[in-house]
């Protein structure tokens, strides 16, 4: 593991998390371009659905370095984003972000946990096979801009 993964902290994000949290989506092509208003609703405790939201930031410079989204409707939830900026990706990040919500989705009874991803982004489907997700279908047109299938991946959390 590198240093940047061993020196990361993961939180909850907050309300001052989010304009480094829109930069780092705004940046990445295959991350989802939300309005501020996702994000910040993602923080309210009392808004439906219930999101767990994370950041991973470096320990030193307290500099966020990702984030990462959930929905929850126990016993599952849909991972909604996981996202790494683009010079700090491959050091293990996203998988310590992962492994992150994942324990706090068992905290509130998750047992599944369900995405989408852009079918042709095989990047991110070899990193959620890795995480244990298994294809549980597609969603033919899914996404827009440009036009694409979504692989619909699965997680028994145990």
């Amino acid at each position: 593991m590198s240093p940047v993964a061993r020196e990361a902290r993961i939180r909850p994000m907050t309300a001052a998390d989010l304009d480094r949290v829109i930069e780092i989506a705004a940046s990445l092509s295959q991350a989802p371009h939300w309005p501020r208003e996702v994000y910040a609703a993602a923080l309210d405790a009392d808004a439906a659905p219930r999101r767990i939201a994370l950041v991973a930031e470096d320990a030193a410079s307290g500099i966020t370095a990702g984030f990462a989204m959930a929905s929850l409707t126990p016993p599952e939830a849909e991972l909604e984003t996981i996202a790494v900026a683009a010079g700090l990706q491959r050091r293990g990040l996203a998988r310590q972000l992962f492994q992150t919500l994942a324990r706090a989705l068992r905290q509130q009874q998750v047992r599944v946990t369900l995405l989408e991803v852009r079918a042709s982004n095989e990047q991110a489907l070899a990193f959620y096979r890795a995480l244990g997700f298994e294809a549980a279908g597609r969603r033919r047109r899914y996404y827009a801009d440009p036009i694409e299938d979504a692989a619909l991946m699965r997680l028994v959390l145990d």
